[in-house]
């Protein structure tokens, strides 16, 4: 992986810390750079009815003008610690192409998954756009969970068909809210005490041990997450989440 940033400041914006859990992903994803990277994310959007192609992308294209994290370059070599070099433009990592059948479409959203992000060349977030025959198409959002995490892609998909809708419509749709930027963030993190937060989470942890889901792996090797569905009962359901409520913690936790 190389890093060379500019001959001088005249591309950088901005140049920022990381948060505490990005500086814990920015060490996976440099720890074994010749395994699959179990970090890197991606979501797929099906599209039915006409579509312009040359204004989502164009529509992408605003979506990283607004957020500057999506423009950061991520730098580690030669510094005390790493940084996220936020440059002033980056060009939309944009792809098209044609799967005849659902087979078709799986396989690229594989293979696009199994690429590795060069972490100081961004952005590290592209799109692919399949068309699928007729007035279908499959949008494939790959990312790394360093610049997105699963809360964000939702909105930032709806905020990418909210700017495509404006530029089939010129005034019918409302103007989105100005971007909170991500240094306030930065900010209001580096604002905490953190010998504070540290005793307030070794008092809530007192007493909690880990619980094996699985057999401990003979190799430190990482390998993709899998999804396994277990469907419950409306009863059970209701049950799992009153014992939430009465313990004070999610359902997801439960």
């Amino acid at each position: 992986m190389s890093e060379q940033p500019a001959d001088d400041g005249s591309l950088v914006e901005d140049v920022l810390p990381l948060s505490p859990l990005q500086q814990g992903l920015l060490f996976h994803a440099l720890f074994d750079e010749g395994a699959q990277d179990v970090y890197t994310m991606q979501t797929l959007v099906e599209i039915e009815g006409r579509l312009r192609p040359e204004e989502l992308r164009t529509a992408a294209e605003e979506l990283f003008a607004r957020h500057a994290n999506l423009r950061g370059a991520f730098l580690h070599e030669d510094l005390d610690e790493p940084v996220q070099a936020v440059l002033k433009q980056v060009p939309v990592d944009w792809k098209e192409a044609e799967a005849g059948d659902a087979a078709e479409a799986a396989a690229l959203a594989a293979a696009d998954a199994a690429a590795r992000f060069d972490l100081t060349d961004p952005p590290l977030l592209r799109f692919t756009l399949v068309a699928r025959g007729g007035d279908r198409h499959l949008l494939i959002l790959t990312n790394h969970h360093l610049v997105l995490d699963g809360w964000s892609v939702p909105l930032l998909v709806r905020e990418l068909l909210q700017l495509y809708a404006a530029r089939l419509a010129p005034g019918a749709v409302a103007p989105l809210p100005a971007v909170r930027p991500y240094r306030d963030f930065l900010a209001w993190l580096a604002s905490r005490d953190r010998d504070t937060s540290a005793r307030a989470w070794r008092e809530a942890l007192a007493g909690a041990a880990p619980t094996l889901l699985a057999p401990v792996a003979a190799s430190v090797v990482p390998v993709p997450p899998e999804l396994h569905t277990l469907r419950l009962s409306e009863d059970l359901t209701d049950a799992v989440r009153e014992l939430g409520r009465s313990r004070g913690v999610t359902v997801n936790t439960v």
